[in-house]
């Protein structure tokens, strides 16, 4: 008993900061449905059936760029504290607004995940001069499998509409004027910032479990191959900055290896970050001596591109990680 309440001394500051960081995860100023009616393909009305995004404005903005930031978990969650929230916040500290996706998963099947991405794209674009922005500085921040969400977006949307639309235009001739005007704009980002992600589906390396909760348990081997980002990868492929480490134990470092090589060889911008460590889900890392830099050399991309002004607020001090999932929220992606 005495060894039980000297722990909890012991980490009282820990339990308070726990108790106490929630409040603040759950206080987006607003969320917005993908689809107010109703989502396409949804399996059911209830919150897991109901895509959305969150919508973080700073306090007092210092860029006409954006991004969507789009957590991990494998297809099977969505973590949208750490990997969302946090790095959403950590954006709007900078003058940067920001965008959290929380998209459907696992019973969810592809195309649906992909379709959730690419209508938040495009929603934003479509309200850009409500939310004082400018539709062509508009990024995509992915973490692991969030980073193939994220590589899909900027693979995968160059004359591509949504499964609804095509279902749509090929059953109804009158289809074209009923189609929702959201799905006409376009859903490639104008940037990418890509967090130990997923790219390969086919190969070795692959992350099995994102893959079978994307695909299913057995895929057809034409959709693995087109959906192996880096395979995809064309002259037209957004920019792109890569953090990663050598020893990651969930995602094998080569997926980000390959989604670099594949840039730097159609020539498009890309810079990688690789750190000499093994970790994986770290979010911004702020609680890892070694790897908490790596949001610095990202807030310095990102006034190299000019998507943040030099004079920009000065960079947040690291924090621990938020909760994976906000006390007291429910989505599609809650654990």
């Amino acid at each position: 008993m005495h060894r039980i309440l000297r722990l909890c001394v012991l980490l009282a500051p820990v339990c308070i900061f726990q108790l106490a960081r929630p409040l603040s995860a759950q206080a987006p100023l607003k969320s917005v449905m993908l689809w107010p009616n109703g989502a396409p393909g949804a399996l059911g009305n209830a919150e897991v059936d109901k895509p959305r995004m969150y919508i973080f404005m700073p306090e007092k903005r210092s860029t006409s760029a954006a991004i969507l930031v789009i957590p991990g978990g494998g297809y099977q969650g969505v973590a949208l504290g750490f990997e969302g929230f946090q790095a959403a916040r950590w954006l709007n500290q900078q003058g940067m607004p920001a965008f959290v996706l929380d998209y459907r998963v696992r019973p969810y099947r592809f195309p649906v995940e992909i379709d959730d991405g690419r209508r938040a794209m495009r929603l934003i674009r479509a309200h850009a001069a409500d939310y004082g922005i400018d539709p062509n500085r508009l990024g995509a921040w992915g973490f692991s499998a969030g980073g193939h969400l994220a590589s899909s977006l900027g693979t995968h949307c160059d004359n591509v509409t949504s499964s609804v639309t095509k279902v749509a235009l090929s059953s109804d001739e009158s289809a074209p004027a009923l189609v929702d005007p959201v799905d006409r704009l376009s859903c490639k980002p104008d940037f990418m910032v890509l967090a130990y992600p997923v790219i390969a589906m086919e190969q070795s390396y692959a992350h099995s479990g994102s893959r079978r909760n994307l695909f299913g348990p057995n895929p057809d081997p034409k959709i693995l191959h087109e959906y192996s980002n880096h395979l995809a990868v064309t002259e037209d492929t957004p920019p792109a900055f890569i953090f990663a480490t050598t020893n990651d134990p969930v995602v094998p470092v080569e997926n980000s290896l390959d989604f670099y090589r594949a840039l730097e060889r159609a020539h498009v911008h890309a810079e990688l970050h690789i750190f000499d460590y093994s970790n994986h889900g770290c979010g911004l890392c702020g609680s890892i001596l070694p790897l908490r830099v790596w949001p610095a050399q990202l807030r310095t991309w990102l006034i190299d591109r000019s998507f943040l002004p030099i004079d920009a607020p000065p960079l947040p001090a690291p924090e621990p990680n938020w909760p994976a999932w906000p006390r007291g929220l429910t989505g599609p992606g809650e654990f």
